[in-house]
């Protein structure tokens, strides 16, 4: 029974790690790949820099909110965009765990829910890029 529970504890803290890293990654070569978005269609671009001199974070969380409700509406309705993939699967899962780690630490911890925050953003950026790559929207300069 014990050797049982340790499996179990272990598995579930290595499937936690792979999917952190998974989401990291993708969120990294987002970075290193990323091309020009068109400016202020999303707020999210104007939430990253805020958010270092920002004291009030629930404008910024709203603001997000509304930008992801957005992008996944086009993700799920754009025609010729086609299926979600893995990727866009794992990266809206990351924005909704980050979602609810805001509102955890929203109080009790104010560094934590900044980061998850910029973490939400950079999803935002990471979908609206992979979306606008898909559509052919981005010129390549």
């Amino acid at each position: 029974m014990i050797i049982s529970i340790f499996i179990l504890t272990v598995s579930l803290a290595l499937l936690v790690y792979w999917f952190r890293y998974c989401c990291l990654a993708l969120l990294r070569d987002h970075v290193e790949q990323a091309g020009l978005l068109p400016e202020g269609r999303f707020s999210f671009q104007d939430v990253r820099s805020r958010l270092s001199s920002e004291s009030d974070l629930d404008p910024l969380h709203r603001a997000l909110d509304r930008d992801y409700r957005v992008v996944s509406y086009l993700l799920q309705h754009a025609a010729g965009l086609g299926e979600n993939s893995v990727e866009d699967r794992i990266l809206q899962l990351d924005y909704r765990l980050m979602q609810a780690w805001y509102r955890l630490t929203r109080n009790s911890a104010p560094r934590q829910a900044r980061k998850a925050l910029v973490e939400r953003a950079a999803i935002l950026g990471c979908l609206t890029q992979r979306m606008s790559e898909q559509a052919g929207l981005n010129s390549e300069a």
